[in-house]
């Protein structure tokens, strides 16, 4: 599937610079005739495997209750009020990772999942306020979204949901297969399904600075540039008030935390692998019966390569970032690994010149080994 060039009657360029962290839009038909490609036996199979994040919500007799899976039971399909939800289905579904792929107008580093939901009769997760942008697809059936704007922020004392204790919707709209709304953060939302329905969530990642900073100086601690000096108090008397910190310990300590300083190199290298770091339930299996290099060759100048799903892949500069990994490629393939981490192939054309180069060669073996790199098309 191709990236999308509109968002309804806007092309992409004017969506994003109108309504991008700006304001919710509502896009009817964004995808025309759209078909959902999975259907709920399908869902209801994944949210059973635990490899898979999946959630059972339910508001029967207006007390709601939370489930995390994996789940093995589900209420009846007649039952009205009950909502399953399975986080990251493009990470177990060749269709399903098309359909994400469609929205690379935004970032790799800013695309998270596709989150799908399906619902019985007045299903939902109520009113609630995310913290990233959300595209809401819906796939089969229908559901009604109501919006409120920015504001208080308090939720539900006891509730096992974070749900909104004050919503009060301004804007409300009934999709249909192929429309699609847009939901900047901040805004809360409220989705409950009009009968059976199915509806596709695509969210985007927005890392908090405590996120961050928490990630960084814990990897920084792992592996400290240069020396690590260690506080020593040779000559020291003894203490006459044992209980008291001791002023030296205190001012060197004081001392480090002031004068450490992270280099502009350190501080890009841990960003760009950050950005790829899969997400903690990933985890890749390599072939069972891997080719020989000779075979691999055979084989990837026949039918070309493609990422994993699951992988996450980027570069910046002279640097490549592979599944929270960095690379520093030679000069001579750079524009090869840069290929493929925008275009996620490789097409046999491709390949057949790119194995050329030894070293890019070696590269490739290797993430096919690793499970990271596929040989042929894409499926679905």
């Amino acid at each position: 599937m191709d990236i999308l060039t509109s968002i309804g009657e806007l092309s992409v360029d004017e969506f994003m610079r109108r309504h991008w962290q700006r304001r919710p839009f509502m896009a009817r038909q964004a995808l025309p005739n759209f078909s959902s490609p999975i259907d709920p036996a399908q869902l209801f199979a994944m949210a059973a495997s635990d490899e898979v994040d999946s959630r059972l919500v339910s508001a029967f007799d207006g007390r709601w209750a939370l489930q995390r899976g994996p789940i093995h039971r589900l209420p009846a399909r007649r039952k009205p009020g009950w909502s399953l939800l399975v986080n990251g289905v493009d990470r177990h579904d060749d269709a399903m990772s098309a359909l994400l792929q469609r929205f690379r107008f935004v970032p790799d580093a800013r695309l998270d999942d596709l989150m799908v939901s399906f619902a019985t009769d007045g299903g939902g997760v109520g009113p609630h306020v995310d913290s990233y942008d959300v595209f809401l697809l819906q796939a089969r059936g229908k559901r009604r979204w109501r919006l409120s704007p920015p504001g208080d922020g308090g939720l539900v004392s006891g509730a096992p949901l974070k749900l909104l204790a004050r919503f009060e919707p301004t804007e409300s709209w009934l999709l249909e297969p192929g429309d699609m709304l847009y939901v900047p953060p901040g805004w809360g939302h409220e989705g409950v399904a009009d009968g059976e329905c199915i509806s596709f969530s695509i969210g985007f990642r927005a890392p908090s600075r405590h996120e961050f900073l928490a990630a960084y100086l814990s990897a920084a601690s792992d592996s400290p540039a240069g020396p690590d000096p260690r506080f020593s108090d040779r000559g020291r008397v003894a203490a006459k008030r044992p209980g008291e910190l001791p002023a030296d310990l205190v001012e060197q300590l004081q001392t480090w935390a002031r004068t450490w300083r992270p280099t502009t190199a350190e501080i890009d290298r841990f960003i760009g692998c950050y950005l790829t770091e899969p997400p903690p339930s990933v985890w890749f299996d390599g072939p069972a019966r891997p080719l020989s290099d000779a075979a691999f060759d055979r084989a990837a100048a026949t039918r070309g390569l493609r990422l994993d799903r699951c992988t996450r892949m980027a570069w910046r500069g002279m640097r490549l970032f592979i599944n929270g990994e960095c690379i520093d490629p030679p000069a001579g393939i750079r524009g090869w690994v840069r290929r493929l981490a925008d275009v996620r192939s490789l097409s046999a054309a491709d390949v057949s010149a790119a194995l050329a180069n030894a070293s890019l060669a070696e590269l490739l073996r290797a993430w096919y080994a690793a499970g990271w790199l596929l040989i042929g098309k894409e499926q679905g």
